[in-house]
């Protein structure tokens, strides 16, 4: 895997590039028009890279350009070649990092190329690892400077510049968001969907969502802990409130409850088990508390965490005046417990006036705003 990547191009690639491409005649008409762009400031070399670094998982999106020219295959550094090759061969690297294939995107065009998305995560816990990957593939030899966002991205800038060379250049959490969202949703016409009767199992359905009139709705980010975004336009959104209790409070609560040890881990148990009632309300009596399996325990954390994040979604958007409620993060992947149970809160306690839409690509908008950063002059 490799971070976020934006820096001068290495002398000794410029130097290949000037030797490979300067001997043919009439070559500068044929050059296409991203050769320009960098050399006027306004595109950076490869690779390209978005990164958000979260509070348990870091987002990791990597651009593959798809439409080279003869020449810039010549011209393209080995290190390059091998990083590409590495991180679009492998689905998983060690242990704990994980490339989701299904969610890869083919044909975008980011910046003046066009190419393949690629999502790739791994937890923020292997931080280390992930940085002396880096070093082995060569990454501190191409950039000097690392684009990410998220927390993360100042917690762990001098660990970047230490075992990597690599300077941290920090983007905003919550334009990156929003912008990421965006630009998935307008490349992708599948990406926002909805559950129609998310309590009966046998009639609940996914239904793709048109989203072509987006105007206003609320985002509500779910990673380690939720944030509340109010969005009224492409630039017009405002930040309306958050809760600590998140993604990482049902992880570390799980863990706690159960011994479980990953996210994975404690979704699985909560699917197999029935709910506590009231909260742990049961919990105050000893018969009930010696009946409860690590299952119980697991699902009646999910439904309180669940059920709290919703609560305040649906006062947030009442008195925002807003009808569509846009869940994202990743405390949704793997977990369709909590987006019924969202999906259900919404329309009941509001009549039907409030739907719960939720988005493919789940925790990567953040990374992909981040991405889409690099390619703005200047920045």
């Amino acid at each position: 895997m490799g971070p976020v990547v934006r820096s001068e191009m290495e002398a000794s690639d410029s130097a290949v590039k000037t030797n490979r491409c300067s001997d043919t005649p009439g070559l500068e008409e044929e050059e296409p028009s991203i050769e320009r762009s960098i050399a006027n400031g306004y595109m950076p070399p490869m690779p390209w890279f978005g990164m958000d670094i979260g509070g348990s998982l870091v987002k990791l999106v990597y651009f593959e350009p798809t439409d080279f020219t003869k020449i810039e295959e010549d011209c393209e550094l080995e290190t390059l070649k091998n990083i590409r090759r590495y991180l679009t061969s492998n689905k998983a690297y060690g242990n704990t990092g994980h490339r989701d294939a299904h969610l890869q995107m083919d044909n975008v065009q980011v910046g003046d190329r066009t190419g393949s998305l690629h999502f790739i995560r791994f937890p923020t816990s292997e931080m280390g690892n992930f940085l002396e990957l880096a070093k082995s593939k060569g990454m501190a030899t191409l950039a000097s400077t690392v684009c990410a966002t998220g927390g993360g991205a100042y917690k762990f800038e001098e660990d970047f510049r230490r075992e990597v060379n690599m300077q941290l250049h920090k983007f905003d959490e919550l334009d990156s968001l929003i912008r990421g969202i965006h630009y998935i949703e307008d490349n992708n016409p599948h990406e926002l969907y909805y559950w129609s009767n998310p309590k009966d199992e046998r009639l609940c359905e996914r239904i793709p969502y048109d989203f072509s009139d987006p105007y206003p709705f609320l985002v509500v980010n779910v990673g380690s802990g939720v944030g509340m975004l109010a969005v009224y336009g492409p630039n017009n959104y405002k930040r309306v409130t958050g809760t600590s209790l998140g993604g990482g409070t049902f992880l570390g609560l799980c863990s706690l409850l159960t011994g479980c040890e990953t996210f994975e881990d404690a979704i699985a148990l909560a699917a197999k088990g029935d709910t506590v009632a009231s909260s742990f309300g049961q919990m105050i009596s000893k018969e009930k508390r010696a009946k409860a399996s690590r299952e119980d325990l697991a699902k009646a954390t999910l439904v309180t965490i669940t059920n709290n994040i919703g609560s305040i979604a649906r006062l947030c958007a009442v008195n925002e005046g807003i009808e569509r409620v846009v869940f994202v993060g990743n405390f949704l992947r793997v977990n369709t417990i909590s987006m019924k149970m969202l999906a259900y809160a919404m329309e009941f306690w509001s009549k039907g006036a409030l739907k719960a839409l939720f988005l493919e690509h789940e925790g990567y908008f953040g990374a992909v705003g981040c991405l889409l950063e690099l390619m703005r002059p200047g920045s």
